[in-house]
């Protein structure tokens, strides 16, 4: 086995792939975020994917049924679940960055703060964007949507974290 193998990273390289493995899932999470808050992503384009896959499914349906199941899927997996895993890549970020810095619920809460705070944040900057794209339109409402989404999934994680024996 060649000696190279063998040899640690240096601090300078370990505090660098440290630093990179910890801010690289929040960096991806805001660049998938980035490329949904396009014309691209605007409900008219994805109701044309969307709604044959759905009717293929579950049968024809009126196009006021439809304005409903769209809003429905648009709503809950695209502001609460995408940036409720966003929130949990804040959450992780966070939580690194502060390890051993306060007492255990403190550091939590605070790290849970935090993710919650940027998530809103990220889903504010994206409304703000969307106002300047045709098709599309920023509503504060949405943010708080993004926002309680991370919450959410934040809250779970909590919960996890105090029925767990350890």
């Amino acid at each position: 086995m060649p000696s190279i193998l063998l040899v640690q990273p240096s601090p300078q390289n370990q505090r660098r792939y440290t630093l990179l493995s910890t801010w690289l899932p929040v960096v991806i999470g805001l660049g998938v975020i980035a490329c949904e808050s396009t014309g691209t992503m605007a409900s008219t384009h994805t109701s044309r994917i969307l709604r044959p896959f759905f009717e293929w499914l579950f049968g024809r349906m009126t196009d006021e049924r439809w304005g409903f199941f769209h809003m429905l899927i648009r709503k809950g997996i695209g502001h609460i679940g995408g940036y409720g895993a966003l929130g949990l890549c804040w959450l992780r970020a966070w939580l690194i960055t502060f390890a051993n810095r306060f007492s255990y619920w403190n550091w939590r809460l605070l790290c849970s703060a935090l993710a919650v705070l940027c998530t809103f944040l990220t889903g504010a900057a994206d409304e703000w964007h969307q106002t300047f794209l045709p098709g599309r339109t920023g509503q504060l409402s949405d943010a708080l949507l993004d926002a309680a989404g991370a919450a959410v999934l934040i809250l779970l994680l909590m919960i996890v974290w105090c029925t767990r024996k350890e």
